[in-house]
């Protein structure tokens, strides 16, 4: 008897020891190895700079957490101008202290894909390829943008990209300015490649109020200072989920969708902290989260969810071509600055 169950504690233990093992495995195969997960929590922090929405990207760094709580990050928000201004005069200078990049133009970020370093994640191959500008750059989040409007505010609501040329739309319309960043620009494009060349002049007549980002938008949609308008789902999603008074569709005509490129420069002082990093966000799970809780939508071939009120049979995702998205933005942005007026 005393046989039996030494045997069977044996075989329990080994049972114990293998599911451990596997565990670990798994984690190691999504995450990374044991010796660079030991690495990045040696290390116990990263400096990430990013040009994402600093609310968001908080729940992003609080989620790594759960997962790692070893690695502080401490984040960097900065417009996408600013930011790329920043890494530049900080590498000119030998003080660039970012260990991960993180940038929603991928046209500012190619020409600047030698100063970081060779990386893939774990899962590399599950990525669609016309997503990335260059091997050492990731497209760690895939934003796509929508249509919000305030409810108490709008009895008619727009239900289509074109509705928002509607003249009894007059005065009640956002518009983040072209200049903003890759993902407006990503959104003008979409605008005049689908919705057709006058659009914009269609769009510019009801007299939108113009905002310099995505943020201070969402903010006076919320307090009825507009009424609607498009919005990066990100951007507008959070609000929702707080309780503003706020419904969000994907118009039938396409949702245009921004890669962003991510990487690790080679002078980071932090760089197995920074692989770790990326790797949970680029991993099924970190993608999920963004999915999930943030309204992102993925770069990967095999989506593992879509965002709340999206349905992949109806709304089709728009994607712009990388080579219009570098060599039309200056004449396009000088158009749409001057069809709408607004004066950088």
């Amino acid at each position: 008897m005393t046989g039996r169950i030494l045997t069977n504690i044996v075989a329990a233990a080994g049972i114990v020891g293998l599911a451990l093992t596997y565990g670990a495995s798994a984690q190691a195969q999504e995450f990374g190895s044991p010796e660079l997960i030991a690495a990045a929590k040696a290390e116990g922090k990263l400096v990430f700079y990013t040009a994402n929405f600093a609310e968001v990207e908080q729940q992003v760094i609080k989620a790594f957490n759960k997962r790692f709580p070893e690695i502080k990050v401490e984040m960097v928000r900065a417009p996408g101008g600013q930011l790329i201004t920043r890494v530049k005069t900080e590498a000119a200078a030998g003080k660039l202290i970012a260990d991960v990049v993180d940038h929603s133009d991928r046209a500012l970020m190619q020409p600047m894909a030698d100063m970081f370093q060779d990386y893939a994640p774990p899962n590399a191959a599950d990525y669609n390829p016309d997503a990335q500008i260059a091997p050492q750059l990731w497209p760690r989040a895939t934003l796509v943008w929508s249509i919000a409007y305030n409810t108490e505010l709008v009895k008619n609501p727009p239900k289509t990209w074109m509705d928002l040329t509607k003249p009894e739309y007059n005065k009640l319309t956002g518009q983040v300015i072209a200049p903003s960043g890759g993902t407006t620009w990503t959104r003008v494009m979409f605008e005049r490649q689908v919705l057709g060349e006058d659009y914009w002049a269609k769009q510019a007549a009801t007299r939108p109020v113009l905002y310099p980002s995505g943020a201070p938008m969402s903010d006076s949609l919320v307090r009825g200072e507009i009424a609607m308008g498009p919005l990066l789902y990100n951007a507008i999603y959070p609000k929702q989920k707080d309780g503003a008074p706020i419904q969000i569709f994907f118009p039938p005509e396409g949702a245009p969708v921004n890669p962003y490129a991510t990487g690790i420069p080679k002078t980071a002082a932090h760089p197995n902290a920074a692989k770790l990093f990326l790797n949970w966000c680029l991993s099924k799970e970190g993608q999920t989260f963004m999915i999930k809780e943030l309204g992102n939508l993925t770069s990967l071939k095999v989506p593992p969810a879509f965002p709340e009120g999206f349905d992949p049979k109806v709304v089709k995702v728009w994607f712009p071509k990388f080579d219009d998205y570098v060599k039309l933005h200056t004449a396009w942005v000088a158009e749409w600055n001057k069809t709408y007026g607004y004066a950088q």
